[in-house]
């Protein structure tokens, strides 16, 4: 384990009881403050560490590496550096941050350079996305959408046990948590219907999803193996996968979303490293037909990661309709990867995999309004009285997680996003 995981670890900065942001965790990301300058930081607690203020006093002169990444408004230049570089940081802010540590800590004038108070500062995307995949690897999810679409005795279609699906999506609309999102425009038709129609969707709808982030390219025909693929994993973020459910079921036939999801996915703003989660790896569910041996892995890859999702309407009325966990997950993120490349596509630095909507055994761990309403029919009571079949405008969806043992919390923030006309 590495030493930035010991649960004994403090930092001598507060950390508040419940913080997603602990010493253990320390996720990169791109924020900027009123001087208008996008840069590198860690969170911790609810400050953020300013790498570009860190490397300019000297304090990671022992890693060799081009500092000026840290100045840049993506973090894909310091990501390309490799693990050996963002590991040592990583390991190098650890003990910059320790309470133990006198560097940062013993002088006030070098404390105010270097801290800034989340509060003030603006969070950005934090990486540049040259292509989306999003995957559709929960089968309880894919079971209670065929239940409802196909049928209920053969919901799952052929080729899902055997394979991890999914499509390419739209990487120009992933925005970062806090941008609003339009309604979406489409073409939708009813069975009742003799001809589509058009205007704004009426059954717009969120997807719990977790999305990793490459880190390390392949070259055009090298395949990625489960078992080594998490060396080209950097992190992952919280992602919601807005969708038009009424647009996707008119034209999801024969080619899959189109308009239903590519005007826009929201992710939280912080990437929390594979190595800060490598503690709480646990098994995943039992692969049964046996996959084929491209698939085949070794040791545990699903993550113990606890999801929320809360609607607050326009008025601030706030309700959880969704506490899931990333750990149901049939298809894992190596199993994804793997599948991905085993045809020799390439991937890149920055590339996105979202998980698909993730989806628990009961109705309370369902990760979208169409499981959780089933199509519309159980409506969710809000407290100021209203209901939700779906999305209306002025709601604001708002995704968290976290991973918690042996008293440390590792979070991602807030995946949120408002609904606008």
């Amino acid at each position: 384990m590495s030493r930035a995981n010991d649960p004994s670890l403090r930092s001598w900065v507060e950390v508040k009881a419940g913080s997603d942001f602990p010493i253990q965790n320390l996720p990169y990301g791109i924020f900027k403050t009123a001087s208008g300058r996008a840069r590198a930081g860690v969170a911790i607690g609810d400050q953020i560490l300013d790498l570009e203020a860190v490397a300019v006093a000297g304090l990671l002169d022992g890693i060799i590496f081009d500092k000026n990444v840290l100045s840049s408004d993506t973090l894909n230049s310091f990501i390309a550096l490799g693990k050996h570089i963002t590991n040592s940081v990583r390991e190098r802010v650890s003990d910059l941050l320790n309470a133990n540590n006198q560097e940062i800590q013993g002088n006030a004038e070098l404390r105010s350079k270097v801290l800034v108070s989340q509060s003030t500062a603006t969070m950005l995307l934090p990486v540049h996305v040259p292509n989306y995949t999003d995957f559709y690897s929960s089968r309880e999810h894919a079971t209670n959408v065929g239940t409802m679409f196909r049928d209920p005795n053969n919901a799952l279609l052929p080729n899902w046990l055997h394979l991890p699906v999914g499509y390419h999506g739209r990487a120009s609309s992933i925005v970062v948590s806090g941008t609003p999102i339009h309604r979406p425009k489409g073409q939708t038709k009813t069975d009742a219907e003799e001809k589509p129609s058009f205007g704004p969707t009426k059954s717009l709808d969120f997807e719990l999803e977790v999305a990793f982030i490459t880190g390390k390219p392949t070259a055009l025909g090298e395949s990625i193996t489960p078992d080594n693929a998490e060396q080209h994993i950097f992190g992952l973020v919280l992602f919601n996968d807005w969708s038009a459910r009424d647009v996707q079921r008119w034209e999801y036939v024969p080619l899959g979303p189109f308009l239903a999801k590519n005007f826009g996915s929201t992710i939280s703003p912080w990437i929390v490293t594979l190595e800060a989660l490598e503690p709480y790896k646990v098994s995943g569910p039992i692969q049964d037909p046996e996959v084929l041996p491209y698939l085949q892995y070794h040791g545990n890859r699903n993550y113990d990661l606890h999801l929320n999702v809360e609607i607050t309407t326009k008025g601030g009325d706030t309700k959880t309709v969704s506490r899931s966990n990333f750990k149901y997950m049939y298809w894992n993120m190596c199993q994804q990867l793997a599948h991905h490349t085993v045809n020799g596509c390439n991937i890149c630095v920055g590339d996105m995999y979202a998980s698909g909507t993730i989806s628990g055994p009961d109705t309370g761990s369902y990760g979208s309004m169409l499981e959780l309403t089933w199509g519309g029919k159980n409506p969710i009571q809000m407290p100021d009285g209203t209901e939700r079949k779906f999305i209306q405008d002025g709601d604001t969806v708002t995704m968290t997680g976290y991973a918690e043992k042996d008293g440390v919390r590792i979070g991602f923030g807030q995946c949120s996003g408002t609904i606008v006309a």
